[in-house]
């Protein structure tokens, strides 16, 4: 047995020089090759998708945000949209009162009802935020009254309104219903 392995030995040691001058040839390519040209590409591909997720998230922070706000502006709206719709549902109820206070009565307390219940009214309207406008020789504004006659009076200034056919009313900006109304000149 003694033979054989001294027969062997010759391969083993030639096995042992070429894995050593392997060794030797991959750390002389290594030297030659930066260690940071081999990791860079690495990092890039790390720092693109880190970078794409993060752009990612944050326009899903922004998306969800714009969304938030939207809602509550949408939200607010509702509420005014809804309130000047009820307001809308009671201008009948103003007007007919208002054309029963113009009317002659004899019956006094008759009267004094119908003028409780429009003070009543005015009230609620106010405690809403509903402005009244449209009053003779107030100017004429197109963008809050409807203009349906025109009149020549020299005793009146030029856009003045000289007659009110129904009273125009606003919540804030919002007009719920224009005026209508007779300018002069």
């Amino acid at each position: 047995m003694a033979k054989k392995e001294k027969k062997n030995a010759p391969v083993e040691e030639a096995v042992e020089k070429a894995a050593q001058e392997a060794a030797e040839e991959a750390v002389q390519e290594a030297e030659e090759t930066p260690a940071e040209e081999v990791a860079e590409p690495e990092k890039n591909e790390w720092e693109e998708k880190y970078n794409a997720e993060h752009d990612s998230y944050l326009r899903l922070a922004a998306d969800y945000d714009n969304f938030r706000k939207r809602t509550i502006k949408e939200k607010e709206a509702s509420y005014g949209n809804g309130k000047a719709d009820a307001v809308e549902k009671l201008l009948p109820v103003y007007d007919n009162l208002e054309r029963a206070l113009n009317q002659p009565t004899q019956d006094e307390a008759y009267k004094k009802g119908v003028e409780m219940t429009m003070t009543q009214l005015v009230g609620i309207f106010a405690g809403l935020g509903v402005e009244i406008f449209g009053n003779v020789g107030d100017t004429f504004d197109p963008n809050i009254h409807n203009a349906v006659m025109h009149t020549e009076d020299e005793s009146l200034g030029e856009n003045m309104i000289s007659q009110v056919f129904q009273k125009g009313f606003k919540m804030g900006e919002k007009i719920v219903r224009f005026a209508m109304v007779q300018v002069a000149n």
